[in-house]
């Protein structure tokens, strides 16, 4: 009865305030991850101008204006040093312990870490997302996106992974703090499996997972040279199948990530094929 008075007097129903509420919160899950996005081009274009970079990422819950307004609260609007910090919202910002810290890995499906990345083709940028098995290095999952929708980027690829892989109830989900790690969608979905969640705070402490996005965009991707989305997909695929079944790695024994992980002799049903 209490809360309904208070919705009467700001002057909307119950169901219009959470309806503000979620959109709200979709703009605040895109402007976390753009932040990390935004400071990853301005290294790779320094003199970028903001509004290049609004054409180019096409955010959804932002307009150009407000994506303006972003960058310059960021200090991103000219070239500056490599900068992490976040920013604040009233709504605040979900933040998980880094579950990391003192843990040492002993097999596989102990801890998936993940980030998000671009790759521009043309005018266009795309939305890469990777998770890795942190003990063998093998990439359980993936996806290819057009914008930052959680739906899009972080959902798919925890679904191929979850699809790809058995995993015990406990299984550790290490990421950045972006918005598509923490909404409401991502995180009914790594309930359901009883997945914990584990962020870290600064991008230095998700390193593996910063190290599968240049590879698989410098060792592969550049050089088949996608011309369109449709060929980013099918090259991305490519990628991944070629860095998880033939590439050595020093850390593996010179093994490739599938080959290391035959050599656990684990059951057949945890490889992808």
């Amino acid at each position: 009865m209490k809360l309904n008075k208070l919705f009467r007097s700001l002057g909307m129903s119950k169901q219009s305030f959470h309806q503000k509420l979620d959109r709200q919160l979709l703009v605040l899950e895109e402007t976390e991850q753009l932040l990390v996005l935004v400071q990853q081009i301005r290294l790779d274009h320094p003199r970028m101008s903001s509004r290049q970079m609004y054409r180019l990422i096409r955010p959804s819950h932002l307009g150009r204006d407000r994506f303006e307004a972003f960058c310059f609260e960021n200090g991103l609007k000219v070239s500056v040093k490599r900068s992490y910090r976040r920013t604040t919202n009233s709504l605040g910002v979900t933040r998980f312990e880094n579950l990391l810290v003192g843990r040492e890995l002993t097999g596989v499906n102990q801890v998936w870490a993940s980030d998000i990345t671009y790759y521009q083709i043309d005018d266009c940028f795309y939305f890469l997302t990777f998770i890795l098995d942190l003990y063998s290095r093998v990439i359980v999952g993936y996806s290819v996106a057009v914008n930052l929708s959680t739906s899009s980027t972080t959902i798919p690829a925890l679904e191929m992974s979850l699809k790809n892989r058995k995993i015990q109830a406990g299984l550790i989900f290490h990421s950045d703090g972006g918005g598509q790690y923490y909404c409401k969608t991502w995180l009914q979905l790594t309930s359901a499996h009883k997945i914990r969640n584990s962020m870290c705070e600064s991008p230095y402490e998700n390193a593996h997972a910063e190290r599968i996005n240049g590879i698989i965009k410098n060792d592969y991707l550049n050089g088949y040279g996608p011309t369109n989305y449709m060929e980013l997909v099918t090259m991305t695929r490519k990628a991944v199948t070629k860095y998880n079944g033939e590439k050595p790695h020093s850390s593996l024994g010179q093994l490739s990530p599938f080959n290391f992980e035959r050599s656990l002799s684990k059951k057949a049903g945890m490889w992808i094929t």
